[in-house]
């Protein structure tokens, strides 16, 4: 089925969003799975299918007749459901797929007609499954099975029904950047990619040369088991293979990034830098305002304080278009994180850090509303305030 048309339809969008199995081949609307009852008074499984003009929007069905494969349907006491009329048919759907029977039900409207698909297959499917359901209060034609969209339609490996769902779909397109690098799958970075895996981006690149050790099994999503521990991977490679569950190019670079290998930063789009230590920062940061490479650094500075964890959570902004003044607003000291990363795990303040960063990155994007010179913002653990420096807010 093609994504653009389920994007731009409705109909589509609201039977997918209801959790119809829905499918759509050449003319034709299908949807599997809807319950009946046959004359054995056993509940069994069909298909319904409706000729369509379906285009770039909802459009008026051109009759009220669908197809069907299956056996007759009954009422749930085994008598057939006549009203359906009883014309037989032999249409070849797709392979594996023959309609057998020809069901006409006019809508009890004025004009005698669907004002839409969604109407005309919905009221064909309730007919079916009122007396499925006269048997089995359970049984049920929206079995929200995820679709699966081809390669070229989709970096997904399931439709993102999500974003249609909540009716943001051209939204969510504003951030299909071509490539992002997250440099530091430690705690924030590991949250920023499930963050940023959920979204339409092309490629997402991990840089990172450490190994997944038993502390950032607490520090970052997910719930690794023991033996899973003894895998011995590097980070990359484990965020590469939990995400790839989900989407498509991801793709590990498991080292570090140095002197020698800092080039290939040039080709990406956007960069999240998530790295606590101060030589291999500003190695980046001066790397990046030199050749215009938008991206976010971020940092969380912990004190253990009368035992009590208090501190700071900061997100940097560096936009070339605007050439933003960022000095001294990004620490190059290796004190930031050091007992934070010593001996303070808090997954809590990684995922905030996280989702900080992406917000003001979706920002970027036009995704959110934003106000002008956004570019460094500091949350406060003991007074819960969140200050931007160039706009002087608080809130």
């Amino acid at each position: 089925m093609s994504l653009e048309l389920i994007n731009h339809n409705s109909d589509l969008q609201q039977l997918l969003n209801e959790g119809y199995e829905v499918e759509f081949f050449n003319i034709y609307l299908i949807i599997h799975h809807v319950p009946y009852v046959n004359d054995q008074k056993e509940i069994a499984y069909g298909t319904l299918v409706s000729k369509s003009t379906l285009s770039g929007s909802s459009m008026k069905p051109a009759d009220h007749t669908v197809l069907w494969i299956g056996d007759f349907p009954c009422d749930y006491k085994g008598s057939r459901l006549l009203k359906l009329g009883d014309n037989k048919a032999q249409e070849k759907i797709r392979e594996g797929l023959v309609a057998t029977r020809m069901f006409s039900q006019k809508p009890k409207t004025p004009s005698a007609a669907y004002t839409n698909y969604h109407e005309k297959m919905t009221t064909y499917v309730r007919m079916m499954e009122g007396e499925a359901r006269a048997i089995d209060p359970n049984v049920t034609a929206k079995t929200f099975l995820p679709i699966q969209p081809t390669e070229e339609e989709s970096v997904f490996r399931y439709l993102d029904t999500a974003s249609s769902r909540a009716g943001i779909t051209s939204i969510n397109d504003k951030l299909k950047q071509d490539r992002i690098a997250i440099i530091g799958l430690g705690g924030t970075g590991s949250y920023i990619l499930d963050l940023i895996a959920k979204t339409p981006v092309g490629e997402i690149h991990l840089f990172d040369g450490d190994k997944f050790r038993n502390h950032n099994a607490f520090r970052s999503p997910g719930s690794p088991s023991y033996d899973e521990l003894l895998n011995n991977t590097t980070k990359v490679e484990r965020f590469t293979e939990i995400y790839s569950r989900m989407r498509r190019n991801i793709i590990p670079h498991p080292y570090l990034i140095d002197e020698s290998n800092i080039v290939e930063l040039n080709a990406m789009d956007f960069v999240f830098l998530c790295v606590d230590k101060g030589e291999p920062r500003k190695l980046l940061v001066d790397y990046f305002i030199e050749n215009k490479i938008h991206f976010i650094d971020v940092g969380i500075g912990l004190i253990n304080e009368n035992n009590a964890i208090t501190g700071l959570v900061r997100t940097t902004t560096y936009d070339p278009s605007s050439d933003n003044d960022i000095s001294g607003k990004i620490p190059f000291g290796n004190n930031e994180d050091d007992e934070y990363s010593t001996n303070i795990q808090v997954a809590d303040m990684n995922a905030l850090n996280a989702a900080f960063a992406v917000v003001q990155w979706k920002k970027i994007c036009g995704f959110y509303h934003t106000i002008p010179n956004e570019h460094h913002t500091v949350y406060g653990i003991f007074t819960n305030t969140l200050t931007n420096d160039e706009v002087e807010n608080e809130a």
